[in-house]
């Protein structure tokens, strides 16, 4: 399991997934952001590239998965990450047995579509995943799929099955 190196923390799934899945433990400059620690979330550098993870959520009633997309200011109030201020790529882990993946999104196509803030966009507090896996979706979620699927990386083992075609008794 992944260690924090300045605390000996043992770090989240999410960050021990992505160690396992595409750094094999290069990991650099590893912090912890607190406010977000429900999502786990995290920035970090791999090879000279700066990242921030979250961890996707399921929720009971929509499809897709949840992942908040904001910071504290210094007085303490909530807002959505700035395009200036982001690290270069933003990743949302899910992990959803028997389904797993990521998305790596470059920091300037989250400008373009309005979830980070920038001179134009006022950026979002949250947005929400659509694997590969969902399927099913109404018209507005399914367009966001549509763009989000370039950065996604299905890493499940069961590639290629969908979610509502599992049978009974299989963790959805």
């Amino acid at each position: 399991m992944l260690v924090y190196s300045s605390g000996g923390k043992t770090l989240n799934a999410s960050l021990t997934y992505l160690n396992n899945q595409l750094v094999k433990g290069s990991l650099q400059h590893l912090q912890l952001e607190k406010q977000n620690d429900a999502y786990e979330g995290v920035t970090f550098s791999l090879e000279g590239t700066s990242f921030r993870s979250r961890r996707g959520k399921l929720t009971p009633k929509k499809k897709g998965y949840f992942v908040a997309f904001w910071e504290k200011d210094p007085a303490g109030t909530n807002h959505p990450f700035s395009y200036e201020d982001s690290p270069e790529k933003v990743i949302v882990t899910v992990l959803d047995a028997p389904f797993s993946g990521h998305f790596i999104f470059p920091k300037k196509r989250l400008l373009e579509k309005g979830i980070l803030k920038g001179p134009d966009t006022k950026g979002k507090m949250a947005l929400r995943v659509y694997p590969t896996w969902e399927q099913g979706l109404n018209k507005t979620a399914h367009m966001t799929q549509s763009w989000q699927i370039e950065y996604f990386t299905n890493t499940s083992e069961n590639r290629g099955v969908e979610k509502d075609s599992l049978p009974d008794g299989i963790d959805k």
